[in-house]
């Protein structure tokens, strides 16, 4: 049953119980996320979709649409709490752009274009991480996860297993391939699980820079910009 609900004064409609950032995005509405992947249950875990739903703060990813809801998305408060947790995700890692592998296809530093981010208000953290990369098939590069979780939702065997999981917890949580799974991955999941991850923590081996630079996926155009021109075509 298709519902009716305004984002931003903007009247749209959608499938009920469809989650909002999908539903904006069919009415050509771009709300930001890092942690969502289209396909995957939502967590809700990088909170870059905050939006004020009726007046109260939530995140965009894990709502549910239903008839006559009020969504505030493109405010000023929203996109400088957005530029606050993109900065926090730059300083509690080791982000150094110009040398990833990732870099203009890299959503994390396609939002840090988008809002705008000069020198991040916080201090560096600095973390001393390894790289893993005594996988045959990939490296995982500790310094730029974001812990977002993607690749433990989206990554897994025939059996439904998991590639990825969490150890450690708190500040000194970081994402490691199950190093059994990690010996036997085929290279289509290598390929995948590097596509999932949304900067470039999981790179597949002796793979360097599939495109110049000019022709990747966000130098030329700002991230979503591709929903919201489809919306005024």
């Amino acid at each position: 049953m298709k519902v009716n609900f305004v984002i931003d004064g903007k009247k749209c409609q959608s499938e009920e119980g469809k989650y909002l950032v999908e539903a904006a995005k069919e009415n050509g509405v771009y709300i930001p996320t890092l942690c969502n992947y289209e396909g995957m249950k939502p967590k809700g875990s990088c909170r870059i979709c905050t939006v004020k739903l009726n007046g109260r703060l939530t995140t965009a990813c894990t709502s549910p649409v239903h008839e006559g809801m009020e969504i505030e998305n493109n405010t000023e408060e929203l996109n400088e709490v957005r530029k606050e947790i993109i900065e926090l995700l730059f300083v509690s890692g080791n982000h150094f752009c110009p040398a990833c592998e990732k870099s203009g296809n890299c959503e994390l530093q396609a939002l840090a274009y988008r809002f705008k981010m000069m020198a991040p208000r916080f201090p560096f953290a600095f973390p001393q991480k390894e790289i893993e990369a005594s996988y045959p098939r990939i490296i995982k590069e500790q310094n730029r996860c974001i812990l977002c979780k993607r690749c433990i939702r989206g990554i897994k065997d025939e059996k439904g297993r998991n590639y990825f999981a969490y150890v450690n917890r708190g500040k000194n949580s970081i994402v490691v391939p199950d190093r059994k799974l990690a010996a036997e991955m085929s290279p289509q999941i290598a390929r995948e699980a590097m596509e999932i991850c949304p900067v470039g923590s999981i790179l597949v081996r002796e793979k360097g820079w599939d495109e110049p630079i000019g022709t990747r996926k966000y130098d030329n155009a700002p991230i979503g910009s591709e929903i919201e021109d489809n919306q005024k075509a």
